[in-house]
């Protein structure tokens, strides 16, 4: 049984039970630019939602991560600028590995859903594909 929260099995009911899903996303920049980073973080961000059929209520948070050569602006100002003001948000920094890909931004949102697991749609926009082809879509 899912964790109740302190409600009895009495009362309960399938309406208390929400379902907490991960959606990882992430998109390579082109540049460290602010406008540049705001307007792909916002994409991404709309993609996440749209192709999870999820409203910003359904949020619960999110993280940002940048790579250590991204320093023109917080990510997560590209989600405030969307509207999304009353989900907690924080921006850190990748770990600075040789070889890595340049210049991105990575997502991980919690989020309420019914959907599966298994039906989750994770994105990964442009070069960023290649970070994981196993469940980019």
């Amino acid at each position: 049984m899912p964790r109740t929260l302190g409600w009895t099995k009495e009362t309960i009911t399938k309406e208390h039970v929400v379902a907490v899903r991960a959606v990882r996303g992430a998109v390579q920049l082109e540049q460290d630019e602010a406008k540049h980073m705001g307007e792909q973080v916002k994409q991404l961000l709309t993609a996440i939602l749209e192709r999870n059929a999820l409203t910003a209520d359904e949020l619960i948070s999110i993280w940002f991560t940048a790579t250590p050569d991204l320093h023109s602006d917080f990510p997560a100002a590209a989600a405030r600028d969307l509207g999304i003001v009353d989900v907690p948000l924080i921006c850190a920094q990748e770990l600075d590995i040789a070889g890595a890909m340049p210049r991105v931004v990575r997502i991980l949102a919690h989020v309420e859903s019914d959907r599966p697991k298994s039906e989750v749609s994770h994105v990964y926009l442009g070069a960023a594909a290649a970070l994981r082809k196993d469940i980019a879509q």
